[in-house]
């Protein structure tokens, strides 16, 4: 094979959430600062990157033009493409790992990547709220190659035992999101939610339009990576100010009565809520209420508006590369907001 050498450095990982064309542009200037690409070297067609890497022509096409933009890659008609600069560092290579995606996770992700800017290579995963495959994660990783490990750390099971494996990583490459861990130990960042208190603090807020239901109920799934401290805010909360409560664990099969709150952390708890609500026909924001975690564009149409209890994720993601570019060990508490809608 003409480009052996080339391929032997330059690889694609199917197990990383990373966009590919970006995998593809940080595994080629990983190839050019160790010296194994150098200024005048071809490298393959786009035709052969999308053979051999077994990846779409678009993503081959898109990594190039990338690099090209950067300045690292040229290219001659009849001859190809070939490195034009050899002289680059990526001043940071950061291990991203997020417990699952979805639109708040994609809106983390992208504010932390716009502002570390393009000198960042970021290797992002996704572990699925599984410890074990985390676990696995961290241990085959090189921390030598990392300048940088960001972890939101959500565990359905093992999550008694989450410290032991993120304590083995140097504090000072270390930034926790959305969550603090006391049993973690050592100097390192965080960016976390407060989740006792952002509960608490939301519906005392609502405490006006809350007065005329009985009972608040919240749907918090056994099986659940949602940190138990959102349970003892909503206690707390219905405790002081004197409202029957409840933690139901299965919204499909609970009763459903006139004068109830409903809160939902999933999504998918939500779908059901709503089509039980719909079809025994009651009047939400008036004899039932909703209350969902984390807002979307869609909540804002739902039922003729969601009520919604969000933390700033676009400030969450900011703040953790502002952690990394300044090289702080602050643990910073991103703001929460209530938006009262006519579900309440």
């Amino acid at each position: 094979m003409k480009f052996k050498l080339f391929f032997e450095h330059v690889q694609v990982d199917e197990f990383s959430a990373t966009p590919k064309y970006l995998q593809l542009t940080h595994s080629i200037l990983d190839a050019i600062e160790s010296g194994n690409l150098k200024k005048d070297d071809l490298v393959p067609s786009i035709n052969e990157l999308s053979f051999e890497l077994e990846i779409s022509r678009d993503t081959a096409e898109k990594g190039y033009k990338y690099l090209k933009k950067m300045g690292v890659l040229g290219s001659v008609p009849g001859k190809g493409y070939y490195i034009v600069n050899d002289n680059i560092k990526q001043s940071r290579r950061v291990m991203l790992l997020f417990n699952k995606l979805s639109s708040h996770k994609k809106i983390i992700y992208d504010a932390f990547v716009e502002t570390l800017g393009e000198d960042t290579a970021i290797d992002f995963y996704i572990y699925n709220n599984d410890y074990s495959f985390f676990k696995n994660l961290i241990r085959n990783s090189n921390s030598e190659e990392y300048s940088h490990y960001v972890i939101i750390p959500h565990f359905i099971d093992g999550a008694d035992n989450e410290h032991e494996i993120i304590n083995t990583i140097p504090k000072h490459k270390l930034v926790l999101l959305d969550k603090r861990l006391t049993k973690v130990d050592g100097e390192y960042a965080g960016v976390y939610e407060n989740f006792e208190k952002d509960i608490y603090q939301a519906l005392e807020q609502a405490l006006k339009p809350l007065a005329k239901y009985h009972t608040l109920k919240i749907i918090f799934p056994e099986k659940s990576y949602y940190p138990k401290e959102i349970l003892k805010g909503f206690n707390r909360f219905c405790q002081e100010y004197a409202f029957t409560h409840k933690v139901v664990h299965n919204i499909a099969a609970e009763p459903i009565h006139s004068g109830e709150v409903y809160i939902n952390l999933m999504e998918a708890d939500l779908v059901t809520l709503v089509e039980r609500l719909v079809s025994m026909k009651f009047k939400v924001g008036k004899n039932i209420g909703v209350i969902s975690y984390n807002e979307t564009a869609l909540k804002k149409i739902i039922l003729n508006g969601i009520t919604t209890i969000s933390t700033d994720f676009y400030q969450m993601g900011v703040k953790a590369a502002e952690l990394i570019l300044s090289g702080s060990k602050e643990h910073i508490e991103v703001p929460f907001r209530l938006t009262t809608r006519s579900s309440l």
